[in-house]
């Protein structure tokens, strides 16, 4: 189950669909949509940044846990719903929600004490930005994460172009360009996790962690997680995914293994079925990720994300994938050889005056 504490101090929030309370000397921010898998809306990214930088300063709050409500799992991502109402309408708040959950994401992989996030059930697309930049990420059995934007029309954002950049081979290009959801064992061996602990276990790490150090409390209960499908996967992956080439990049999936139904082919189904521009974009924006610092990788994905605005195939992705419900997304340019380095270029030109411009930190060249 998705757990964590359930009694203690509640402190007030801008919103109920984010609750905090002090249990101890542990901090627990609980994201309370269950009917939505969590999913993060901008009252509840604001609220998290609030509260995260008042508790950074607290010397009764030791450690920090995020977790979520119900059994679905910790957050399925954005607010996407509401993204599509806000382009239907051509308003700013993506934008400005965006804005807001960078610098959540920043602060959180800067903060100065232990973030303890509980990546249990569906971790997918803002739930990664919530939990993956944390210093304490816990995996499960149930887990079931990813960044499944080229679905949608959208490209890998919140910092996951840099974390699936750091990735072992080209494993962090393919989850980016299929979309796949990964188990937990997966998140570990992409660098997305560190430690795996039984479902069932969470409600006692949960309450050890409001007297004992996260180290501690956490060291207790972690396992030996079972085996990633991913790494094994790692001889065609890398051998496939290499170089800046979507169109290559497909060629040598359908050519791996003589041609044969299996893996790869499946891989290449699967891209062919994403919107050409975000899978080309993605792949461009991992590719200019690698040695960037956060900050930077989360400014570039701002730029990338405005520009996705206002273009169509985001918009019609949450049409066939959430609205209508058709599947059967109509993708425009519907070709990746009608998506032109050029076309690719300008999803990255500076923004001017609208840049996110996060408080840069020294190139982390991990």
């Amino acid at each position: 189950m998705s757990a964590g504490p359930t009694a203690g101090t509640n402190t007030a929030s801008p919103t109920d669909e984010v609750l905090f309370e002090r249990r101890g000397h542990l901090g627990v921010i609980t994201l309370n949509r269950p009917k939505a898998v969590n999913a993060l809306t901008a009252g509840m990214a604001a609220a998290m940044l609030e509260r995260l930088a008042a508790w950074a300063d607290d010397d009764g709050v030791a450690t920090i846990l995020v977790h979520g409500s119900g059994e679905r799992g910790l957050c399925a991502g954005g607010d996407i719903v509401a993204i599509y109402e806000d382009m239907l309408t051509g308003g700013d708040s993506t934008a400005d929600f965006w804005r807001t959950e960078y610098q959540l994401n920043a602060l959180i992989a800067g903060y100065p004490k232990p973030y303890v996030a509980f990546m249990d059930g569906l971790v997918l697309g803002g739930g990664v930005g919530i939990s993956a930049h944390g210093s304490v990420r816990v995996v499960t059995e149930r887990t079931r994460t990813g960044m499944p934007e080229t679905t949608i029309g959208f490209v890998p954002d919140v910092g996951g172009t840099l974390l699936l950049s750091r990735s072992p081979g080209e494993a962090g290009t393919h989850a980016a360009l299929t979309g796949a959801h990964l188990s937990g064992a997966d998140a570990l061996f992409l660098g997305m996790a560190d430690h795996f602990v039984a479902s069932a276990n969470l409600p006692a790490l949960a309450a050890a962690l409001e007297s004992e150090t996260a180290e501690a409390a956490v060291g207790r209960f972690t396992e030996e997680p079972p085996a990633s499908a991913l790494a094994g996967q790692r001889h065609w992956i890398d051998a496939c995914y290499a170089g800046d080439d979507v169109e290559e990049i497909l060629r040598r999936l359908r050519a791996f293994d003589g041609g044969l139904s299996g893996e790869a082919a499946d891989a290449a189904d699967t891209i062919e079925a994403k919107s050409p521009t975000a899978v080309k974009v993605a792949l461009e924006s991992l590719r200019r990720a690698k040695g960037l610092t956060l900050e930077e990788a989360l400014e570039q994905e701002y730029r990338v994300g405005l520009r996705i605005l206002a273009g169509p195939d985001f918009r019609e992705g949450i049409r066939a994938q959430v609205v209508d419900k058709d599947r059967n997304p109509q993708w425009k340019p519907a070709r990746l050889h009608e998506v032109s380095a050029g076309d690719v270029e300008r999803f990255f030109a500076p923004l001017g005056e609208r840049e996110l411009n996060l408080p840069s930190k020294e190139a982390d060249n991990v």
